[in-house]
């Protein structure tokens, strides 16, 4: 593959996963919405609501992986890492308020039925933006407080990199100390993981008013924690996960050797499936109570080996497979995940759903998401098509028209 292209595939397997977790995101919601009781005891519903597992980790990866990248291009201008903090904790709240003014509308819409409390409602949006901001503060952390002999070992490295090279400029050959990052980033993930099943019951902060103890174990006003909420216990340990990815993928290595770099992601993803179910194999387990669907450390580690492997192949796809050669319908979706997330909810969940809620058939129900889909892909195709165009299109929108008959 020419230079060009394989520079391209490098983010387009960014894009071509979120289309990925659109494409799981529409087939678990339709299911979930249009199904009848009667169809929901089905083997398929248990099956579709399986995949339902993966496309939350998915955005959060993904968010930590181009978190990463955003941070390394930072460094590589000489920007200080206050600055970084600063503009990548900004991005973070931007989309924690996109997070809140998504629950108002669902509210708006819903107006006369649904509850007041739905607007304090913890979605994923709401946990990429925390994500984001707490990722923020660790990369901002990281170069303080890494010990001085790192630093120093590192420049030796650098001098040993760039012989040739004054020193001045050899100082600034790789300035970014990258294994401190990716310790950081991996640690906060284990640690995330480890304290999620305690958080969840026994050291739940039940202190807190429940609007801020939802954002630690999912609670919302119920008393206990629910499903389909998004709290950064156990949801942001997948962002600093694809953080330490990130990272790994910017090294020197992963950039000389990118087929070799992946292959081995995708192997590691592979053992560290088979670390998992070991170690929830075992006869003693260290908490006395936890939830694997929802808590686990080893389901957590399961599905962090599966994103490591979904990486390694996004990657051979975009590289050498179809979605090299042209239009790929998920990359396309992955352009605009964020605005087919917001409009597909209402036709799914909301008033103007395209079918009846729990009355459908497993056919009819599979339909449905066939339109939903195709929907989205034409939204995600006007999207991009037109991004960045509004000032073109203003001249022909206020064009007047001419007379009938010309």
């Amino acid at each position: 593959m020419p230079p060009a292209n394989a520079a391209k595939s490098r983010l387009a397997y960014i894009d071509w996963m979120r289309g990925l977790a659109c494409l799981l995101m529409f087939q678990t919601h339709c299911y979930d919405s249009w199904l009848s009781p009667q169809a929901r005891q089905s083997r398929f519903f248990m099956y579709s609501q399986l995949g339902g597992t993966f496309p939350a980790p998915l955005f959060l990866f993904l968010a930590g992986i181009s978190f990463a990248l955003v941070t390394e291009k930072l460094w590589q201008k000489d920007v200080a890492p206050a600055q970084i903090a600063g503009s990548t904790i900004l991005r973070g709240a931007e989309i924690f308020t996109y997070g809140l003014l998504f629950r108002l509308q669902e509210y708006v819409i819903s107006w006369g039925w649904a509850p007041k409390t739905d607007l304090l409602r913890v979605d994923v949006l709401n946990t990429i933006g925390l994500s984001m901001m707490l990722m923020g503060v660790v990369c901002w952390l990281v170069p303080v407080l890494a010990p001085r002999r790192q630093r120093e070992k590192e420049e030796e490295q650098e001098d040993e990199r760039a012989p040739f090279l004054p020193r001045v400029l050899r100082q600034g050959w790789e300035k970014m100390p990258r294994i401190p990052f990716v310790l950081a980033a991996t640690g906060t993930a284990l640690l995330i993981s480890l304290l999620t099943p305690p958080l969840w019951t026994t050291w739940r902060p039940t202190w807190l008013p429940w609007p801020l103890e939802s954002y630690v174990d999912g609670v919302h006003n119920l008393g206990v924690p629910q499903q389909g909420i998004f709290p950064v216990f156990p949801w942001t340990a997948f962002a600093f996960a694809g953080l330490a990815v990130g990272f790994i993928l910017q090294s020197q290595w992963a950039r000389k050797w990118e087929p070799r770099a992946f292959f081995a992601l995708g192997v590691a993803g592979g053992l560290l499936i088979e670390f998992a179910r070991w170690l929830d194999a075992q006869p003693r387990q260290f908490y006395s109570v936890q939830d694997y669907w929802h808590t686990s450390p080893s389901f957590f580690l399961i599905r962090v080996g599966m994103l490591l492997v979904i990486s390694a192949a996004s990657y051979a796809w975009c590289r050498w497979g179809l979605a090299n050669w042209g239009f790929s319908p998920l990359i396309l979706l992955g352009q605009a995940s964020l605005l087919v997330y917001w409009v597909h909810i209402e036709f799914v969940y909301g008033r103007v759903s395209i079918l009846p809620k729990r009355r459908m058939g497993i056919g009819a129900a599979s339909a449905g998401l066939l339109i939903i889909s195709l929907a989205m892909l034409a939204l995600a195709y006007f999207r991009t098509r037109t991004k960045g165009r509004g000032l073109e299109l203003l001249p022909w929108l206020h064009r007047t028209p001419a007379p009938l008959g010309q």
